[in-house]
């Protein structure tokens, strides 16, 4: 994989280079790992290739080094979409200007194991309903799922996810579909997963995975006794005028499952 540069690594490798070292540890990859690079005034060298000092780095940016040059890991397809460096490493990413995962107080990766966790994973059949980056996956998968049926409708954020070093590769265990799983669930056979995460984007963007019909889908699918975890995040109620968590738990409630609120979700169990 080639080099991954955020604003704060170029930041040190210069001050290293300007303080006369010759070397330094660094990580190219989002913090996943650190390596040693030479150092020289116009650049440095990683894996035998020189990549010389971007003339223009910016905060809150990913760079890929692409046709001989550092390019910002973004794509323009009807919406922004872009990869965004945390202090935690594991990054988020960006839909014009929107954060999608938690990062202010924890680190997406990490509240992603916490979610999992939620719907026990051992031996089980998951439906990962918006695969977005694949963090919930990844976490399936340390778990010990059996299997991890993942779909994403975004063809950009799954390009995101195979340049992100932090998104899970697919094997045996770990399918990605691309599609959109409000339609796609219709197809899904009754009582065929034991579990369910369910991570859409914002209601004013996707209402439809927020709708009684697809509640009613995920109760069809999910076996007796199965858990489910929505993500619905914390909107102040004051200020959005919805009350999300708690019309989830009642649309939840009428597919035939029992709901509570947890932490910026609602866990529900199918009757």
């Amino acid at each position: 994989m080639t080099p991954l540069l955020t604003l704060s690594v170029l930041d040190a490798l210069r001050a290293a280079a300007a303080a006369g070292a010759a070397s330094a540890e660094c990580s190219l990859d989002l913090q996943r790992s650190t390596c040693r690079v030479d150092l020289d005034a116009a650049g440095f060298w990683h894996g035998g290739q020189h990549y010389p000092w971007p003339a223009v780095c910016k905060d809150r940016t990913v760079y890929q080094w692409i046709d001989g040059a550092f390019e910002p890991v973004s794509r323009f397809s009807g919406s922004l979409i872009k990869l965004v460096p945390t202090d935690w490493g594991p990054p988020t990413f960006e839909i014009d200007g929107i954060k999608m995962l938690p990062t202010a107080q924890v680190s997406p990766y990490a509240d992603a194991a916490r979610k999992v966790g939620l719907i026990q994973p051992r031996g089980k059949t998951v439906l990962d309903t918006c695969g977005g980056l694949g963090y919930f996956a990844a976490h399936c998968v340390a778990g010990g799922a059996a299997r991890v049926l993942s779909y994403e409708k975004n063809d950009s954020v799954i390009w995101l996810r195979g340049l992100n070093p932090w998104s899970p590769r697919l094997d045996a265990v770990l399918s990605l579909t691309h599609g959109d799983i409000s339609r796609l669930v219709a197809k899904l056979p009754d009582a065929s997963v034991d579990a369910i995460l369910h991570d859409p984007p914002r209601f004013g963007i996707a209402g439809e995975l927020y709708s009684q019909t697809f509640y009613d889908h995920l109760a069809r699918v999910i076996r007796r006794k199965g858990r489910l975890f929505h993500y619905t995040g914390t909107p102040n109620k004051l200020t959005s005028g919805r009350d999300v968590p708690n019309e989830v738990s009642k649309r939840l409630r009428v597919a035939g499952f029992t709901p509570e609120l947890n932490g910026d979700g609602v866990l529900a169990v199918l009757r």
